[in-house]
């Protein structure tokens, strides 16, 4: 059977080796005359508006997470008022892009693109919007539902003869839409707003920024249903030390 054995020496910083030897496994831990910490860390969260973020003092890398806002759910019956798409949430100049999702559209096949993302080690496209159903479909026809983000989740779709769409919870999620009737398809749900996150190894001292505002919902037209409105972007930022 082998063994770890760790040593150092204990003037100034302590250095750690490994070595695998015979006999009764031993752990073996120098003597210092500081003291041993564990690494810390701290977190910053925008929800809204844009800025400068800057870098603590002895802040060694940034985790950094990026999300979109949220489509706004589109409005059922004639000449709605339209819904607006999310915005989108930049990091830095050109750097890190979660772009928000698309708005729902007023008719049935027209459920809002979810938002793309660049720039991070990893990048994800938010969810589609659902398609809306059919006029005159009866009480089990629903509107479409708001697309997911990596942080929120899609609003629920207004249902037939009476329900507006729901907004969506959470970070970057689109609204639901509006429901249908017996004269008008049920709308479609917005799209999710894009994710994207990297670990930066050696951040820059300041970035810029900007979180994504939410998608508005379509206003109600005539003998239609309103939809509803997305939910705004975010920027999550953990430091370490």
């Amino acid at each position: 059977m082998s063994s770890v054995v760790i040593s150092g020496d204990t003037s100034g910083t302590a250095t750690l080796t490994v070595a695998a030897v015979a006999g009764t496994p031993t752990l073996t831990l120098p003597t210092t005359t500081g003291t041993v910490g564990l690494a810390t860390r701290t977190v910053q969260v925008f929800t809204s508006g844009s800025g400068t973020y800057t870098t603590p003092a002895g802040c060694k890398a940034i985790w950094v997470r990026c999300v979109g806002g949220g489509g706004g759910g589109g409005a059922s019956g004639g000449s709605p008022g339209a819904a607006t798409g999310g915005g989108n949430t930049t990091f830095g100049s050109s750097f890190l892009t979660a772009n928000g999702g698309a708005l729902g559209g007023a008719t049935a096949n027209a459920g809002g693109a979810g938002g793309s993302a660049s720039g991070g080690d990893i990048n994800s496209t938010g969810g589609q919007g659902q398609f809306g159903g059919t006029a005159g479909g009866g009480s089990n026809v629903l509107a479409g539902y708001g697309g997911s983000s990596q942080y929120g989740r899609g609003g629920p779709a207004g249902y037939y003869a009476s329900g507006t769409g729901y907004a969506g919870a959470g970070y970057g999620a689109g609204g639901g839409g509006g429901g249908p009737t017996a004269t008008a398809n049920g709308a479609a749900g917005g799209g999710g707003g894009g994710y994207t996150e990297k670990l930066i190894a050696s951040p820059s001292a300041t970035y810029t920024y900007a979180v994504g505002a939410l998608g508005a919902a379509g206003g109600a037209g005539t003998g239609g249903l309103a939809g509803g409105a997305g939910t705004a972007g975010l920027v999550i930022v953990e430091e370490f030390y």
